[in-house]
């Protein structure tokens, strides 16, 4: 086994499981999950069958990852937060297999910070920020830093999590990241090139 798994966890056969990952106390991974390389499932993690995790993924203390979601690489789930893969469901009418369940995907890089709840069929964009106790209910775009109820845009994150300040067009992160503006709803991260070009744009070369 190229993996660590606590004596109190469970990994059932038929589940795929990466080097290097560790799978800590009372966890239960269902046959047909599929976990990356190099992950972390802290106490008290369920994965289902069918989910399928990147790798160097964080999942804190009690989550659960229901079918239907999708996490890839270096995604970080803070403690409690919640997903659903079900939009309308009832105790008395069946909804548990996977035509029902509507995909939520967490891109590369994102934080999904301790309580907030992830509404089934959204996408949390690269490097998206999603604070604590937010409730997400649509689409998050790459670097967006949301809060609150209903979880709304409250400013930009660079990719190593501090929030970005931008004057005018650009964002300078202390990490050495450059931001630049793509628009009234995006940014992107900037190259050389970019940065060159802006600088001939301003110029009036």
């Amino acid at each position: 086994m190229s993996y660590f798994r606590h004596e109190s966890a469970f990994v059932d056969d038929g589940a795929e499981i990466g080097s290097g990952t560790r799978i800590w106390h009372f966890c239960h991974v269902m046959a047909g999950a599929r976990i990356g390389e190099s992950c972390t499932l802290g106490q008290n993690v369920f994965v289902a069958g069918g989910v399928n995790i990147g790798s160097n993924v964080k999942i804190q203390n009690n989550v659960s990852i229901y079918e239907g979601v999708v996490l890839e690489d270096d995604v970080f789930c803070g403690p409690s937060m919640v997903f659903t893969n079900v939009r309308t469901p009832r105790a008395a009418v069946p909804r548990n297999t996977r035509e029902h369940f509507d995909e939520t995907r967490v891109r590369r890089g994102a934080t999904l910070g301790a309580n907030c709840t992830v509404v089934c069929g959204v996408t949390i964009g690269e490097h998206a920020f999603v604070a604590a106790g937010a409730v997400v209910t649509r689409d998050v775009p790459a670097h967006a830093l949301v809060a609150g109820v209903p979880a709304r845009r409250r400013g930009w994150a660079c990719r190593c999590g501090r929030t970005l300040r931008f004057t005018a067009q650009t964002a300078h992160c202390a990490c050495g990241a450059t931001f630049r503006r793509t628009g009234d709803h995006g940014i992107a991260e900037a190259g050389p090139d970019d940065l060159e070009a802006s600088a001939e744009s301003a110029e009036g070369v």
